[in-house]
């Protein structure tokens, strides 16, 4: 995802997790290109997906835009995506700083990895980098994390999902801490030749305003609009190049 490195064995699991909890990629997609199509006045023809991560929302966007690309910095992660979908381009790097020498009609950062950006100044360097990538008239769709009155302090989230000889469950407590949220997940994955083993990571994903993503996107020269609702409720910023 956006601003973290994934070891191959939680990059693995990554996709089963979410399957279990309902996500509809092909049904995000659409309504992203909706959102776009709309902001626009056209379909766009081309495509960056920003913190692809394993290339399931990008899958998607390639079987119904011309041209998709793929910008990820998690080494694991774009694996998988390389093994699920061969020919599109994808490309390593973090999305606070990066130069393709192309522009694109969409550009998109999905699944709140927006919030990897540590602080005012990161955010606004990363929507700066997606404007610089716009073709005129060009869209970005940016879905933010959760903004400070709408977090949940203490949140605990659990899932348990069987992966063929694998089970995998996971629980995640998040805390406030200085305009972040701090994440602590544990996993537990077991299966038949490795018994149980127990993984620990920490995700820190900082609790921008509304105010503060519009402010970064007017900064990069982008009419913005922020619409309720969203792949995850969430919502999404549609700016216009």
């Amino acid at each position: 995802m956006g601003g973290t490195e994934y070891a191959p064995e939680l990059a693995s699991m990554y996709d089963a997790l979410y399957e279990t909890r309902g996500r509809d990629y092909a049904t995000e997609v659409a309504m992203v290109l909706a959102e776009a199509a709309e902001a626009a006045g056209r379909e766009p023809g081309s495509v960056l997906d920003v913190a692809c991560g394993t290339g399931e929302h990008l899958r998607h966007f390639a079987e119904r835009v011309s041209e998709a690309e793929g910008l990820e910095l998690s080494s694991a992660m774009l694996d998988i995506a390389a093994s699920r979908l061969p020919g599109v381009p994808l490309h390593k790097a973090d999305m606070r700083k990066f130069a393709l020498g192309r522009r694109f009609d969409l550009v998109t950062c999905l699944f709140s990895s927006i919030g990897y950006a540590a602080d005012e100044a990161e955010l606004r360097a990363t929507i700066e980098h997606f404007a610089r990538h716009l073709t005129e008239g060009g869209v970005v769709i940016v879905e933010p994390w959760y903004f400070p009155e709408t977090f949940l302090p203490g949140y605990v989230a659990g899932d348990v999902v069987r992966d063929g000889r694998r089970t995998i469950a996971r629980m995640s407590h998040s805390v406030e801490d200085a305009g972040r949220t701090r994440m602590r997940v544990h996993f537990l994955l077991g299966d038949p030749d490795g018994g149980i083993r127990h993984i620990e990571t920490e995700h820190v994903i900082t609790l921008f305003t509304r105010e503060q993503y519009e402010t970064a996107f007017e900064s990069a020269g982008l009419r913005v609009n922020y619409r309720p609702g969203g792949p995850s409720g969430r919502g999404l910023f549609v700016g216009i190049g």
